[in-house]
């Protein structure tokens, strides 16, 4: 089959796509960014239990989420075949896969001290994680049901309202933190505490807000996403399952891969795990750019997919891998240029420990802008199987890469080698590198030509 469309109108798609998916992610991610923020200016140990405590969040938030990034492409290809009872089939138990996976989560969360005491964590830092890990579980659930109404609202290019939608909740984020972290305009001083409070009550404010506008707008009612929503559908279950399963694990290995970099942190010393935690969101901040990039090339390549248009798929491939390397060529640009003005934003350089930090911190910027590149072609290949629904075998590849190369590669540099949390980092680009290299191998081999 011959290409039927431009490099041009391909960009132009994937970035109308794309965009509104970026500002999404970026604005997801600001709301961890408040967050540390806020208890940078609140001190130092509870800035790294909200990193420690918020980084645990995470990596279990990856693993339910398989499911919900399992509804993505199954909508898309459904949409692609012309099959509107599939779409409904397949978010609706992706929307039951969550709320049980939340359930039987939370145990985790509510025993989350003792296990934190157990990886060798600092006494005083795993009791105010375990705090803050009872009350920001309980908001898995809503977490996880956002992301399939997301999922399924992009793979329908209905973007723009999960863009306005998630802004919307970090300014309510910031103006409920604050408040409840320092006790101020007639709150309690709930320290971290407060912060998970106010991320709960944000995340059940946008999961009632995004399900109304999926249920209720009229382009979108002759799915009929909630009826009957009681009722178990196992057939489509399965699928999401078989589909979703993968997409978390290899989402746990990669995330694991940064949360034992986050422990192995930790030993070091509380400074350097707050200087850590402040680097990784302000790299976090950078990868939303092309996990967006990545979801819209699902979508599209899922479209592409379910019509058998394998020219066209290849070439919207391409052109979003270039968009991508595009942007990580900026943000390398931007992190050697401009490392420790980055890092100063988020503490109080009052402090006595601001110093450290922020040299610190700076240094592991720097390491940044060597996996920038690595992190992102990952994901975007990761996106691009999705959308072709290949999701175990890229699971094994991640792995290999994170678990038997970068883990590994990262304990040695930092306590054999003798180069600290920098060989931690290092260890995080070696993983990213082989990853990267193996998935983009994996995608071309296996799409046809046309």
């Amino acid at each position: 089959m011959i290409a039927k469309q431009s490099h041009t109108a391909h960009a132009g798609a994937l970035l109308a796509l794309g965009l509104p998916l970026v500002g999404s992610h970026i604005a997801q991610m600001a709301l961890h960014v408040v967050d540390t923020v806020v208890l940078g200016w609140y001190g130092v140990t509870e800035l790294a239990a909200v990193v420690l405590g918020g980084s645990c969040f995470f990596v279990v938030f990856v693993l339910g989420g398989g499911f919900a990034q399992a509804v993505m492409p199954m909508v898309a290809q459904a949409l692609g075949r012309g099959d509107e009872t599939e779409v409904r089939r397949a978010t609706r138990m992706g929307m039951w896969l969550s709320i049980l996976f939340g359930v039987v989560i939370y145990p985790l969360f509510w025993f989350s001290e003792p296990i934190l005491l157990a990886a060798g964590q600092k006494p005083d830092v795993a009791l105010l994680a375990g705090d803050f890990l009872r009350i920001a579980g309980l908001g898995m659930i809503p977490a996880l049901l956002v992301m399939v109404l997301k999922s399924y609202l992009a793979a329908l290019e209905r973007t723009q309202v999960v863009l306005w939608v998630t802004v919307s909740a970090v300014g309510l984020n910031a103006l409920l933190c604050y408040p409840l972290v320092f006790g101020r305009w007639g709150l309690p001083e709930m320290g971290v505490v407060g912060s998970a409070l106010a991320t709960l009550l944000i995340q059940g404010l946008s999961l009632v807000v995004i399900a109304l506008y999926a249920a209720a707008l009229p382009g979108l009612r002759r799915f009929h996403l909630f009826q009957r929503f009681w009722r178990p559908d196992w057939h489509a279950m399965g699928q999401v399952f078989r589909l979703g399963a993968p997409i978390g694990l290899t989402g746990l290995a990669e995330s694991g891969l940064f949360q034992a970099t986050a422990l192995m942190m930790g030993w070091i010393g509380t400074v350097e795990l707050a200087a850590h935690g402040i680097a990784m969101q302000v790299t976090a901040i950078g990868f939303m750019v092309h996990v967006g990039l990545s979801n819209a090339a699902t979508v599209r390549t899922g479209r592409f997919a379910g019509a058998g248009d394998w020219a066209d798929l290849r070439r919207g491939a391409a052109v979003a891998i270039a968009i991508s390397a595009a942007v990580g060529v900026a943000q390398i640009v931007l992190y050697l240029s401009f490392a420790e003005p980055i890092v100063g934003l988020f503490i109080d350089r009052s402090s006595a420990e601001a110093p450290l930090i922020l040299a610190f911190g700076g240094v592991l910027l720097i390491y940044a802008a060597a996996f920038q590149m690595m992190d992102a072609g990952q994901v975007l290949a990761l996106g691009l199987l999705r959308g072709v629904q290949d999701t175990a075998v890229p699971m094994g590849i991640a792995a290999v890469a994170y678990w038997l190369i970068g883990v590994p590669a990262a304990w040695y540099l930092a306590f054999r080698a003798g180069w600290g949390g920098a060989g931690l980092w290092m260890g995080l680009v070696i993983g990213l590198f082989c990853a990267a290299s193996a998935l983009m191998w994996r995608f071309w081999s296996r799409v046809p030509r046309g």
